[in-house]
């Protein structure tokens, strides 16, 4: 049914190389994917590739990622994970897990992002909507649900490994648009007949239809 209602569902940040997207997905944390994407075009015409972005001012690379939030952080995090990049893998973006989050500022959903999207390698990215949607589907229980790791192992034992990518992609893209944190639009859900969790938000239709955005949140 998720599938049926975002036929279009994919990584909502732009990239054109394995590189863009890690560095998108760094800059993504606490931020909208269209306030990274805002931005991007700068930093990659500045700064194209490891190399670039290894060597890059400080101050200039701050500047032009201010507008995400914790700048300094991710600043940090990109000089890190770029010079890892030129040093230790010839420039290249790795295609495995357990190099990817060698790098600095690069988790196991960042990871999962870069493989799913760029090497089309499965992964599961449980982020924050993620975590909330198998908690009130109750694929997972609360005390796993709390916990990324195990919650991205519970889900990968449910599912087929064939599967993970898009599953990540149609349950980030319900809870950006229908299954939001606060308020969700459970009267204009198509899964609300199998949800266990229906009703904790208006369940008038009409009410339900007002929550639904087109796309994810500003």
């Amino acid at each position: 049914m998720l599938a049926e209602t975002y036929p279009e569902a994919g990584s909502e940040l732009d990239f054109r190389s394995p590189f863009e997207l890690l560095v998108a997905t760094v800059l993504s944390a606490q931020t909208t994917d269209r306030r990274v994407n805002a931005i991007t075009p700068a930093l990659f015409a500045a700064f194209p590739d490891p190399y670039a972005m290894a060597a890059a001012s400080r101050v200039e690379l701050e500047e032009i990622i201010r507008p995400t939030g914790f700048f300094r952080a991710k600043t940090d995090s990109l000089l890190g994970l770029s010079a890892a990049l030129v040093e230790r893998y010839d420039g290249e973006v790795p295609g495995r897990l357990a190099d990817l989050v060698t790098l600095p500022g690069v988790g196991r959903k960042t990871a999962n992002v870069v493989l799913g999207n760029a090497f089309d390698v499965p992964g599961l990215t449980v982020d924050t909507h993620f975590a909330r949607l198998v908690r009130r589907l109750e694929w997972v229980p609360d005390d796993i649900a709390k916990d990324a790791v195990k919650t991205e192992h519970a889900i990968a034992a449910i599912f087929p490994r064939k599967d993970w990518t898009m599953l990540s992609h149609r349950l980030i893209w319900h809870g950006r648009r229908r299954c939001h944190a606060k308020k969700p639009a459970c009267g204009a859900c198509p899964v609300a007949h199998w949800c266990p969790s229906y009703g904790i938000g208006p369940t008038d239709p009409v009410e339900a239809a007002r929550l639904v955005t087109t796309q994810g949140p500003a």
